[in-house]
């Protein structure tokens, strides 16, 4: 969809990144760290000083402790660590439990190491998680769960009673926890981040993979980190160090000076929030129906006043037409469910969804 709105000239709502500037302080910082000569392989598990601090932070916010030592990995991105994580533990025949509409890595890692995928589908419009469901699939063979709060694409998140429920389905087993917790610092409404690193039955068999990318609006750096206990961490360590080894030395020492400060992400949550509702006030002028957005920075919209077209077919013609870019969620279901939403990505200037949405209001029955 971005090649699509490059070639078409549309504003591009679809891939999940911002269109505006990273700190210019962590870009001086990032600087000062290459002309101090930090610029050599960083240890296999990432810089020391950086897994202090993010032991700090994990601490300070879900009160559970890492360590750094033993317990922390740095990974070039979020998507590096789901791979090694599903790679360190499925094995030839092993069931892994999926929600869709899920994340696009998953299930290739998963085929890779000869696993199965177990489908579960999240209920539309709000995309809950029906734990019978879950329970019903569960078995001798499954392996892992894998989790997404807050939830790309759909913007839901998980609640203290999804906890419950899931503890209560992996209680007395030797099933695995993948939570990939990308977007934990943007999250609307007051709500809790429900980490499993705040819950000690689901911590101790839990990878949790976060992203500095969401954090610092600097996707392309590609510096994510798996926080994993000792004996799971060394299993990750096993196949991090023949995927990468190690990430960017001088942004590793960069975002260790960055995020001992703790304004560095407080106030993510309230930042794209604003945002959410600018988008969404916007929108409220149009054919389109507003669905839930808990958390993350895409909101999706109902498009069935426009148009019975598949989601591909319109997001399509929505980019060539009309000038705006967004991505259908069929493609992150294997049998291509179709709501007849979109989803876009609201991490934009104030500029950039003026224009956006004066262009989606303009659309009328097609």
């Amino acid at each position: 969809m971005t090649a699509l709105a490059n070639a078409h000239g549309a504003i591009n709502l679809s891939q999940g990144f911002p269109d505006f500037d990273v700190s210019a302080d962590l870009i001086r910082k990032v600087h000062e760290h290459m002309c101090a000569g930090r610029n050599q392989y960083a240890p296999m598990q990432g810089v020391p000083v950086l897994r202090e601090k993010i032991a700090e932070k994990v601490y300070r916010l879900y009160q559970a402790e890492y360590d750094p030592d033993s317990e922390i990995t740095i990974t070039s991105g979020a998507t590096e660590a789901i791979f090694d994580a599903i790679s360190a533990v499925v094995h030839p025949g092993d069931e892994v439990i999926v929600f869709e509409p899920a994340y696009d890595s998953y299930v290739p890692a998963i085929r890779l190491c000869t696993g199965i995928p177990v489908f579960i589908k999240l209920h539309h419009p709000d995309y809950h998680i029906n734990w019978d469901e879950v329970a019903d699939v569960v078995n001798s063979k499954t392996r892992l769960i894998i989790l997404n709060s807050p939830h790309n694409p759909t913007g839901s998140v998980l609640t203290e009673k999804d906890i419950a429920a899931l503890i209560a389905i992996v209680r007395n087993t030797d099933i695995l926890i993948l939570s990939d917790e990308v977007y934990e610092h943007i999250i609307f409404d007051g709500e809790v981040h429900e980490s499993m690193c705040r819950h000690p039955e689901l911590f101790q068999r839990s990878f949790v993979v976060c992203s500095f990318g969401k954090m610092v609006h600097a996707t392309g750096w590609k510096i994510g980190y798996c926080l994993a206990p000792k004996t799971l961490s060394q299993e990750f360590l096993k196949i991090h160090q023949y995927v990468t080894f190690a990430s960017n030395t001088p942004v590793q020492y960069a975002l260790a000076d960055y995020i001992s400060v703790q304004e560095a992400y407080s106030g993510l949550s309230a930042f794209y929030q604003d945002k959410r509702d600018f988008f969404r006030a916007l929108i409220s002028r149009s054919q389109f129906k507003i669905l839930p957005c808990r958390g993350s920075y895409f909101q999706l919209l109902d498009y069935s006043n426009l148009s019975d077209e598949p989601d591909e077919a319109f997001a399509m013609r929505l980019t060539t037409e009309f000038g705006v870019a967004a991505i259908p969620p069929s493609v992150f279901y294997q049998d291509k469910v179709d709501h007849r939403v979109l989803r876009f990505c609201f991490a934009k200037t104030s500029q950039t969804l003026e224009a956006a949405a004066e262009r989606l209001c303009s659309i009328r029955y097609l």
